[in-house]
């Protein structure tokens, strides 16, 4: 009779974030926010060329960074969206 409790197989519930579509949605919607204001920005400061915005003098070089991290974040963000 232990053995027969030993063998069964224990079964686990699944992690509590995969579980909460809503959490998923939530950080989503605010990467997708978030990526937009970063490109937004990046797109001002490319057309500012040096001027200051918002305190920060960007080159046109420069401003390819923020471009960057604000696409991954946008991807990111409705990438979690879409899966949830």
């Amino acid at each position: 009779m232990k053995f027969k409790k030993l063998l069964t197989p224990i079964r686990h519930s699944p992690p509590i974030i995969m579980q909460n579509n809503s959490l998923k949605k939530f950080f989503g919607s605010l990467l997708t926010i978030l990526g937009v204001v970063v490109v937004l920005f990046a797109c001002v400061a490319f057309l500012k060329d040096g001027k200051p915005i918002l305190g920060l003098s960007v080159s046109h070089w420069e401003s390819l960074v923020p471009f960057l991290v604000g696409l991954v974040f946008l991807g990111f963000g409705v990438s979690l969206i879409s899966k949830s």
